[in-house]
């Protein structure tokens, strides 16, 4: 039985073409690719890429100034942090949300639109494995240009689940009998009803927005549409704690708004929402509210 693709590459002693993250003593970070004969310079010396070529991860390398550096594979988290970038990327944080409450499996079928630098595309592969598939759509080909280069980097080659589209989703979606949909984009709410034929009963639409004005009238659009169960909005933020001795303390900065997330399930065809018994609150719709597509 094969590996899967990318797997070979996230273990074992180091090798030509692996990409390396250095740790120095203050915590800093380095991302390189290892090639023979090479050397690696920073303000603090140099030392030979043969050095860590052979060695395995977790070893420890000395400048020519005696600085100790930290040897490790790059996470993909720190990986999608690093790489080359035309759009802005799905932070990590929004990523493992997104795999976990779009409820992303081995084996799935997924569609993507808005693929920007190929973070969350990176992410979703490794999720669905070889044997899944995931078709991603993007509007500028500049932007596909630059994600595939990143996705191909870290799996080191093309990825067999994987296809990219240049061009509108709601114009060239072609897919059927999909699991899931991942909507990274201004105007998710555009490709609903594009979306809503593809995705299988069951199936969920989740959408990545960054304004309070996209979410709401991202989840108005996805309750008129009238094909979902209610959908479900949130953000998630993160606080790093420092722990030293006696001084446990959360950091002084946090990771917090990236975006906001919506996850809605698809109904089976031909039935309607059940009734909310959730109230809104009073004044939440003027007497001119007229839906979130209207005016």
């Amino acid at each position: 039985m094969s590996e899967p693709t990318g797997a070979a590459r996230r273990r074992g002693p180091f090798e030509v073409g692996d990409q390396v993250q250095l740790t120095d003593p203050k915590g800093r970070h380095y991302t390189f690719t290892l090639e023979a004969g090479k050397n690696f310079h920073t303000h603090k010396g140099s030392f030979p890429h043969d050095e860590l070529i052979g060695a395995p991860e977790g070893s420890v390398v000395h400048t020519t100034g005696n600085v100790a550096y930290l040897a490790l594979r790059p996470l993909l988290p720190d990986y999608v942090l690093s790489m080359p970038r035309g759009a802005a990327v799905v932070y990590p944080k929004d990523a493992g949300q997104i795999l976990a409450f779009a409820d992303i499996f081995a084996g799935a079928r997924v569609v993507e639109a808005g693929v920007g630098s190929g973070s969350l595309s990176a992410f979703l592969l490794r999720a669905v494995g070889d044997e899944g598939m995931l078709h991603s759509y993007e509007r500028r080909e500049d932007f596909a240009e630059i994600a595939r280069g990143n996705v191909e980097r870290y799996f080191g080659g093309p990825h067999p689940a994987w296809t990219l589209t240049v061009g509108d989703l709601q114009d060239n979606l072609s897919d059927a009998d999909v699991d899931r949909v991942i909507l990274d984009m201004l105007a998710p709410w555009e490709c609903l009803e594009a979306v809503s034929k593809a995705l299988v009963p069951g199936g969920i639409l989740c959408c990545y927005v960054a304004t309070t004005t996209q979410l709401a009238r991202t989840v108005e659009s996805i309750r008129e549409i009238g094909c979902y169960a209610e959908p479900q909005p949130w953000e998630s933020m993160i606080r790093n704690w420092h722990v030293e001795g006696l001084a446990v303390r959360p950091d002084h900065r946090m990771i917090g708004h990236t975006g906001f997330l919506v996850t809605a399930r698809r109904l089976a065809d031909g039935v309607e929402p059940p009734m909310r018994r959730r109230r809104p609150a009073k004044g939440a719709y003027g007497e001119d509210y007229e839906g979130p597509n209207k005016g």
